[in-house]
């Protein structure tokens, strides 16, 4: 491949990166947890309807973000979702009661999350045939790493030092700048695009549909509601964790810092969930990688709960939770595209990607309600278990589709 080559694919990975670390930011969303409870007084169920309603409206909207970037291009969808996801933030500057977080965090931000997010997994999709898991996850580390930038940014600096409100205004200028310059460098490529030198594998070997699935079709298939029930109960279990980590550290008896840095911890598990389960999944079997990581939770969460009392153990157990997590984000993300084609990857993986938005309502509800009732997070790491355990067993039972053969025999001709 020319350098050229080389190099115009790999811009796009730096501006899905580059969207994604602003969008990402929201996983650090329990940093603001206990600056707001304290000043407002509101109850931990009552602050985890945030991160609910963010994550459900996400995973709705993100179904119109997909068809929007299907027809007119990744760029003018990436511009709209950037620039709602900073509006949303900055609004949250004057927040004085919780219909206005609802609003502007849980709908005007969640639908820029939804509209920016739908783009980066399609063009990378595209220009990527040969490294698609790979290259998904790379684009969509961002995500899962963001929080790793701003969680201490703003946990251990902006709160401490200016209050909450300035950190919101500072988020909103931050990821306004980031999501631009990353919309601009999400493009498609040119149609049939392939690289150089690189030759699909002959139809008996091919991992990658040539069959082009409609969004009516995928639904019909029963693979898709097997994938659907384990991407929602798998996801939920990590958003549990993500939702509670820094309000579950401190009460273990970790200082503030010390909670800040678990968010630190699992954005790099969450971001080398999604880049090296991206990666393994191209050698090893997109479904093969979600089962192995989903079966790890289901050990890994009632674990998590005990080690609390022990920092560099709790670490050590948030990395590997936060993986598990992010892998399911990038490696469905690639399996949509391979199952069912890229032509309407935005449509038929928004589709997919609503179970994320009802995992959105499962976790931060276990956490935030199970804590209320018990006043500790027992019952609900062993909940979290549970239901990956379940999401196991569905993920086992999914099975890749078989392509329509009149149609496909006509594509190959």
């Amino acid at each position: 491949m020319s350098a050229e080559g080389y190099i115009n694919r790999w811009w796009r990975i730096v501006g899905g990166l580059s969207m994604n670390l602003a969008l990402g930011a929201v996983y650090a969303w329990s940093i603001f947890v206990l600056p707001l409870e304290k000043e407002f007084g509101w109850k931990r169920v009552d602050t985890a309807w945030v991160f609910t309603i963010l994550v459900f409206v996400f995973g709705i909207t993100f179904i119109f973000g997909g068809r929007m970037q299907d027809k007119l291009g990744p760029t003018r969808v990436s511009i709209i979702g950037g620039a709602l996801n900073a509006i949303g933030f900055f609004m949250c500057t004057w927040t004085t009661s919780l219909p206005w977080l609802f609003f502007w965090l849980g709908g005007v931000a969640a639908v820029g999350q939804g509209f920016g997010y739908a783009t980066p997994i399609p063009v990378m999709s595209k220009w990527f045939p040969d490294r698609r898991g790979l290259a998904v996850g790379l684009a969509v580390a961002g995500y899962g790493g963001g929080s790793a930038i701003f969680g201490p940014l703003g946990g251990s600096w902006l709160i401490p030092t200016y209050g909450w409100r300035t950190t919101f205004t500072v988020f909103g200028i931050i990821f306004f700048v980031m999501s631009m310059i990353g919309a601009f460098l999400l493009q498609n490529p040119p149609v049939g695009y392939k690289p150089e030198g690189w030759t699909p594998a002959p139809a008996a070997k091919a991992t990658a549909s040539k069959y082009e699935f409609s969004p009516s079709e995928v639904i019909r298939t029963p693979g898709f509601y097997f994938m659907w029930i384990a991407y929602a109960l798998g996801t939920s279990a990590g958003l549990m964790v993500i939702s509670q980590l820094v309000p579950f550290a401190r009460g273990k008896g970790m200082s503030a810092a010390l909670a800040t840095t678990a968010i630190f911890i699992g954005a790099a598990g969450n971001a080398s969930g999604r880049i090296f389960s991206g990666w393994m999944s191209d050698a090893l079997g997109r479904l093969n990688v979600l089962r192995l990581m989903i079966g790890v939770s289901v050990v890994a969460m009632p674990i998590l709960y005990y080690a609390g009392n022990t920092v560099l153990l709790f670490y050590v157990l948030v990395f590997v939770v936060y993986w598990c997590y992010g892998t399911q984000l990038s490696v469905n993300a690639s399996t949509a595209a391979d199952f069912w084609g890229t032509k309407n990857v935005g449509a038929n993986y928004g589709a997919l990607f609503t179970a994320w938005g009802v995992a959105g309502i499962i976790g931060p509800i276990i956490g935030g309600r199970l804590f209320d009732t018990y006043k500790d997070y027992q019952i609900a790491f062993y909940t979290a278990g549970v239901i990956c355990a379940v999401a196991l067993v569905s993920e086992l039972l999914a099975k890749r589709p078989e392509e329509p053969a009149t149609t496909a025999a006509k594509v190959t001709a």
